[in-house]
């Protein structure tokens, strides 16, 4: 698994660092990089490799529509770490953006980092025809705007020092997580020109691949160490944040993480033995220190 992913990380890099360098060079470069790279896990990538491979789906198509998400991916992180919203100091071992170069340039680089997204997913590194990429194009935005990412993010801060219903905070973590791992799961479908019922169907496992997630970073927030997760830990408990484990508790939070794997699982039977590829990134998912 690791091996997969550091192909994977290698190749989406590879490709964005080529991206970035064939663009005019202004003085939010450097920040974008920083944020950008080396990047993280790669996670949402390898999901969206996962379900292309069920498809059959080309691997270079699969690796630039990728590296729009982890665009999206490096945008939200930089805005979240601000100190108007979480404001965290550390991400993936380093000095935040902001820490860095400044909040300023830190919204801006964010910002950058997100249209950059729109304008690989339009560009003609991407070999498909100009109506899936106006398809794909308007997933993503919806993924990453007031219905997805920013949405979940306004959620998220809302619910700080709240008694928040399990249904309200499932929605806010589906928004704020899963929106962009349900992109990644409907990108093959929509490159295949599947009906509408099926990509439905793999946007809602991509909305609990993203929730299943986003219970497992909240895990290692809870008993997970700074240095083994790159990041400061322990912080969602002191700001009081509406978590599945604050609701919960973490025994049962555990519990309820494998229920939805085993839903996940389920729901991609008729898949079969083709799906082993998404069960090993799921395993990988729920046991990872960071």
């Amino acid at each position: 698994m690791q091996n997969k992913l550091i192909k994977i990380a290698n190749d989406t890099n590879g490709f964005l660092k080529n991206f970035i360098k064939k663009q005019k060079k202004t003085e939010l470069i450097s920040a974008m990089n920083y944020g950008l790279f080396p990047g993280g896990k790669k996670i949402r990538s390898k999901i969206l490799l996962d379900v292309g491979s069920l498809f059959k789906i080309n691997y270079k198509t699969l690796i630039v529509i990728g590296a729009a998400v982890e665009c999206i991916h490096a945008y939200s992180l930089i805005h979240d770490d601000l100190p108007c919203m979480d404001n965290d100091k550390m991400r993936r071992g380093k000095a935040s953006t902001h820490i860095k170069f400044g909040e300023s340039t830190a919204v801006l680089a964010g910002n950058s980092l997100l249209t950059m997204a729109f304008e690989i997913l339009a560009d003609n590194n991407l070999k498909v025809d100009e109506r899936t990429k106006t398809h794909l194009i308007k997933n993503l935005s919806e993924c990453s705007g007031h219905l997805g990412i920013a949405g979940g993010q306004y959620l998220d801060l809302s619910f700080e020092k709240k008694k928040v219903s399990k249904n309200k905070i499932i929605d806010m973590e589906i928004k704020k997580t899963g929106k962009l791992f349900s992109f990644c799961c409907m990108a093959p479908l929509i490159i295949k020109k599947r009906k509408l019922a099926e990509i439905n169907f793999f946007k809602n496992v991509g909305a609990n691949i993203g929730l299943l997630f986003q219970i497992a970073d909240d895990l290692i927030d809870f008993k997970g160490t700074s240095k083994t997760a790159g990041k400061k830990t322990g912080k969602d408990g002191k700001k009081g944040k509406a978590t599945l484990i604050s609701l919960l508790g973490y025994k049962n939070a555990i519990k309820y993480s494998e229920k939805i794997k085993s839903k996940i699982i389920q729901d991609l039977k008729k898949y079969s033995s083709s799906s082993n590829d998404i069960k090993e990134t799921l395993n990988y998912i729920l046991t990872r220190k960071k």
